[in-house]
């Protein structure tokens, strides 16, 4: 059976993570989130995979390459051009284009077919989902999720009627307006006729375009409520929901890797700790090749990836650490996320830490330790209360 992964969007509301991954690529516990839905579609008989790449397309391509260690078949739709000094420049053409040029390139969806988003965890049960929505005669089928009325606010909203034929969407209601509470979850099911209905060589979105365009025609356009974990991957605060999902064992089809030295408490291989010096309360994933050194504080849920140093005196508490990070002795990284040379906080605000000369706070695990000491304690308490740093780190 055949499938599509929809992979060829900026990511920019993931900043900074998505200046050097593409979404899909976004590790949860060091396998990317489109490795999930690869596992997912595999299971569920769907082996023939289309993914459409346009940002950083050579990221997903090198990494994937033709399925074939997956258990699946892929082939790529780049969505772009290559300008006048031979760099790749993405020009997508929205999820509903993507879909029509890989069919006016050869006709390639000539069943029943599922489109997924290349940025969400999952752990619904396909099989049923395609069984729902050729029961119900579709062309076309979302697969939704009921949610509590106060988060309706996030999410695309879907009105329906009692059989489940979609009359409206909602974007983004606000809780008194919202008509109903539920959600679009980016899972889609169609019939190969969908395609018809795509103008060619059109920037055109399923979503924003298509879907409204059957609503009007009264298309045989269903939605099917089913139970299941789903975790969208939109934002940076949708990034530290996984992974605290993970962590707490919720996603039935993700494994925290590693081994479990006790209970909560995962590495991987290598790691250079002390345990009778390293204070750890679960649930806490600790790359290999990680040094850790004896004083340190982590309270879960926390990740820290392969090849970081986590250096003594320093306190990870509910923080997402990427790899190769260092550190600093004594600092203390609360509900934050670091990647690279960014420190960011759950709501998104990010700072580069290199270029406000931090160095000695948070830097590459490759380079040598800094040179430069801590500030003393009257610049700390200066540091403290600048609000565009203050997140970053606070005095013990």
């Amino acid at each position: 059976m055949k499938a599509m992964i929809l992979a060829a969007g900026r990511g920019t509301r993931v900043r900074p993570i998505t200046y050097t991954i593409p979404k899909p690529l976004i590790p949860i516990l060091q396998k990317p989130v489109m490795e999930f839905l690869l596992e997912l579609l595999r299971n569920h008989g769907f082996d023939q995979i289309m993914v459409n790449v346009s940002h950083l397309a050579e990221e997903i391509e090198s990494y994937f390459r033709d399925g074939q260690r997956f258990g699946v078949e892929i082939a790529y739709s780049f969505e772009g051009r290559i300008d006048n000094n031979g760099h790749l420049l993405g020009e997508a053409l929205g999820s509903a284009g993507g879909l029509r040029r890989i069919q006016d390139f050869n006709p390639f969806f000539d069943d029943t077919f599922i489109v997924l988003c290349g940025d969400a965890l999952i752990d619904l049960n396909l099989t049923e989902a395609v069984k729902l929505h050729k029961e119900k005669g579709a062309i076309a089928t979302i697969v939704t999720k009921n949610v509590p009325r106060e988060q309706v606010p996030s999410y695309g909203v879907v009105v329906t009627d009692e059989e489940g034929r979609i009359k409206a969407f909602q974007e983004k209601p606000n809780v008194d307006d919202a008509l109903s509470t539920t959600i679009n979850t980016g899972i889609y099911i169609f019939e190969p006729e969908i395609i018809d209905f795509i103008p060619p060589n059109k920037v055109y979105d399923i979503g924003g375009d298509l879907f409204p365009q059957l609503v009007e025609m009264g298309a045989p356009f269903y939605a099917v409520t089913m139970d299941f974990e789903w975790v969208d991957i939109g934002k940076v605060p949708d990034y530290w929901h996984a992974i605290r999902a993970v962590l707490g064992g919720k996603i039935k089809n993700v494994s925290i890797p590693g081994k479990q030295i006790e209970p909560g408490i995962y590495t991987g291989l290598n790691v250079v700790m002390n345990r009778d010096k390293v204070d750890i309360t679960g649930p806490v994933y600790i790359g290999g090749m990680t040094r850790i050194e004896d004083g340190v504080k982590i309270v879960g849920p926390t990740m820290i990836g392969p090849s970081c140093h986590i250096c003594s005196g320093a306190t990870v508490d509910n923080s997402v650490i990427f790899e190769y990070s260092r550190l600093g002795s004594d600092v203390r990284l609360v509900d934050k996320l670091v990647f690279g040379r960014y420190c960011v906080d759950k709501n998104g605000t990010a700072i580069d830490v290199k270029a406000a000369a931090l160095d000695w706070l948070i830097t590459d695990s490759r380079q040598s330790p800094p040179l430069a000491e801590p500030p003393e304690k009257d610049i700390m308490a200066e540091f403290r209360g600048d609000p565009a740093l203050s997140f970053i780190a606070e005095e013990e």
